[in-house]
């Protein structure tokens, strides 16, 4: 079996997956350890690589923003853009001081999505006024176990811009609000169907904060040409989000709240973040395109020079493509960029310029500052409930944000079945798996070893799924098979190969009766495919680092089990290119979370003459996760349209088969429910 260098293992070393004890054990007998170190670089390039790129004019600019920002708001799950319904606004009380005022109050961005916020109005001043939208990172207060939102840790600001004739709407987040929903759904609870949906918090943050937008145009007070946002942190990247989906921002000032893919996958920075910071990257975007839509409107991009998650590198490179977009609209002096020294902190150095570009760009003042932001109130003067409603969805939003596909009807002929089918299968083309490779790549297979034991022949195979990724390919067969005899490839998921690892390990540990039992009598080829992450290629690491690789993938535009599928159809290009092998009858086999991914390659690869699937998921909730896959279709249908081309043997049938069962009765496929 061929090894991975030295220099791959000390790379994966130093990237996380492998521990300097790893280094020095014995290698596994089935090690293929595919370079994921290597291969997040190289993913990451391509997509910084191809980020504006093609941006060489104004005229090419224009031509593709709408499109961008129409991409955005669908990776932010706001295409179609919800209904703006009545926003209920409510104020609960209001504090007086000299030279301003609070109202504490609520509005429903939709219905039973509860935003509360503070609106900070400043006295003594005649006419509308700009309005600067705060939003707010995560700086919990909670006092007692109860929370009184970040609105009043970062109150500091609207008392500020309310003392210098503004009015500012600083609103909670959804997570750190009064009514505490979340952010880490794939961070910490394993919500991994949050991929699945299409749903990201950042999506119900950005529908906030047009809401909030709306709310200031309907005050009196309130100049609704005149809007700025900022905020740091998590705050940073919501005024991101909509600074570059809402013109109606003329001024904004993200405080290290982006940074680009390079620092967030490579260099590791997603491990300190939630999901609210990132879209659903179905598109494959890099970061500076999120910031390029809000040109050529005023933007100022502030950081500190020792931030640990959004590092100086990453923001200068971010602050150098969005540049040359506002050098092509000649608004240079629209965009500036603020470096100052300190960590990962709000620091008066940073309000400053912030404070001085909402002057300059919304009053048309220049003058200097003569007042310092301070926190003038207790919390428990900006807190809007005294009791949290009990129609609130903000706790259960995850599961309606971004709607399901519908159940699918039993097409009432072929025509229409047609019509349904060519529609799932163009979105699993291009919002499902966009970020597979290209096609045609060479399969490289090579054999590694060759062992015959009772006349039979094990054969270990390398072959290359995609650039980085070498996976093992096990074959077995009596010794002098003729062509064409059928093979059985076996989908293995982490069950699978715990069950076969033994079996495929012919030495002298593996008794004959161990032997007889899996391969007695054989007369048919057996090859056992095992995608990446899965037994001879699994990534070291614990729970924390596993999901911290899965996460990587999401920011790629993939999912791990998105890329096990692309492994799937590899390996069955990879086994067609073995002697003998290349026109023989193919019948898949996989269980459980293998035969979700079985069902799936299988519609994307052609002479597959039957798929025996054993407890395939019901849906997509258990697996495998997909990305955006249940905005589309679910195991139902994907399984429908693998009957379609295949026979189909399913054991333990569920409400995942019996679609498929349906339409087999219609349309005269083959599908053969075995009750077991």
């Amino acid at each position: 079996m061929r090894h991975s260098t030295t220099l791959l293992l000390l790379s994966m070393a130093l990237f996380g997956f492998l521990t300097p004890a790893m280094l020095a054990a014995e290698p596994d007998p089935w090690a293929v350890q595919p370079d994921l170190a290597a291969y997040f670089a190289a993913e990451t390039a391509k997509l910084r690589d191809a980020c504006l790129v093609d941006i060489n004019s104004l005229q090419d600019w224009e031509a593709k923003r709408g499109e961008f920002r129409g991409q955005l708001m669908e990776m932010l799950g706001l295409d179609p853009l919800p209904e703006r319904t009545d926003l209920k606004a409510t104020v609960t009380g209001r504090v007086e001081r000299e030279d301003f005022a609070v109202e504490k109050l609520h509005f429903q961005s939709r219905p039973g999505l509860y935003v509360t916020a503070n609106l900070w109005l400043p006295k003594g001043v005649d006419g509308p006024v700009p309005a600067v939208l705060y939003v707010c990172g995560h700086g919990a207060v909670k006092i007692g176990g109860v929370s009184y939102g970040n609105k009043a840790s970062y109150q500091h600001h609207g008392a500020w811009l309310a003392r210098n004739g503004y009015v500012c709407l600083t609103i909670d987040s959804l997570q750190l609000g009064e009514i505490e929903a979340t952010h880490h759904g794939t961070y910490r609870y394993n919500m991994w169907w949050w991929n699945n949906r299409g749903y990201t918090p950042a999506g119900v943050e950005a529908w906030n904060c047009i809401r909030a937008l709306d709310y200031l145009q309907s005050r009196p007070e309130v100049d609704g040409e005149r809007l700025g946002v900022t905020g740091r942190s998590g705050g940073g990247a919501y005024s991101w989000w909509i600074a570059s989906i809402d013109d109606r921002i003329k001024a904004a000032v993200p405080v290290a709240g982006i940074t680009d893919l390079e620092n967030h996958v490579v260099d590791g920075c997603v491990e300190g973040h939630c999901d609210c910071m990132f879209m659903v990257n179905t598109y494959r975007w890099d970061y500076p395109l999120v910031a390029a839509l809000v040109a050529p409107r005023a933007l100022m991009l502030e950081n500190s020079d020792s931030d640990r998650i959004f590092p100086l590198e990453g923001v200068i490179r971010t602050h150098a493509k969005v540049r040359n977009i506002y050098r092509l609209h000649k608004a240079a002096d629209q965009f500036g960029l603020v470096i100052t020294p300190g960590p990962h902190k709000d620091t008066q150095e940073l309000r400053v310029p912030a404070f001085r570009w909402f002057n300059k760009h919304l009053k048309g003042d220049e003058s200097l500052l003569t007042m310092a932001a301070e926190k003038l109130m207790e919390p428990a003067e900006l807190k809007v409930f005294n009791t949290l409603p009990e129609d609130q969805l903000n706790t259960t939003i995850h599961e309606t944000f971004v709607p399901l596909a519908p159940t699918p009807e039993v097409p009432k002929d072929k025509a229409q079945w047609q019509a349904m089918r060519d529609g799932w299968m163009e979105a699993l083309r291009m919002k499902v798996f966009r970020g597979w490779p290209e096609e045609g790549q060479p399969i490289g297979l090579q054999e590694q070893s060759s062992t015959e034991r009772k006349g039979l022949v094990l054969r270990q195979y390398t072959y290359c799924s995609q650039e980085h990724v070498a996976l093992p390919l096990f074959v077995v067969q009596p010794a002098g098979a003729k062509a064409g005899v059928r093979v059985v490839l076996d989908v293995l998921d982490e069950d699978g190969w715990s069950k076969w690892a033994k079996a495929l390990n012919w030495d002298a540990s593996l008794t004959d009766e161990e032997f007889d039992k899996h391969f007695g009598e054989l007369e048919e080829t057996l090859v056992f495919a095992v995608p990446r992450g899965i037994g001879p290629t699994a990534w070291s690491g614990d729970e924390k680092k596993q999901t911290q690789i899965r996460r990587r993938f999401m920011l790629l535009g993939q999912t791990r089990d998105g890329m096990r599928v692309w492994d799937v159809r590899r390996a069955i290009q990879a086994a067609r290119t073995i002697k003998g092998l290349e026109d023989a009858p193919l019948q898949i086999e996989a269980a459980g979370q293998a035969a979700g991914l079985a069902v799936y390659g299988s519609l994307f690869e052609p002479g597959i003459n039957q798929l025996v699937l054993d407890q395939v998921p019901p849906t997509h909730r258990d697996g495998p996760i997909l990305l955006n896959v249940q905005r589309f279709l679910d195991m139902p249908q994907a399984t429908a349209m693998a009957a379609e081309r295949a026979a189909i043997e399913i054991r333990a049938p569920n409400e995942a088969t019996t679609y498929a069962s349906a339409l087999a009765n219609k349309f005269g496929w083959q599908v053969l429910l075995r009750q077991e």
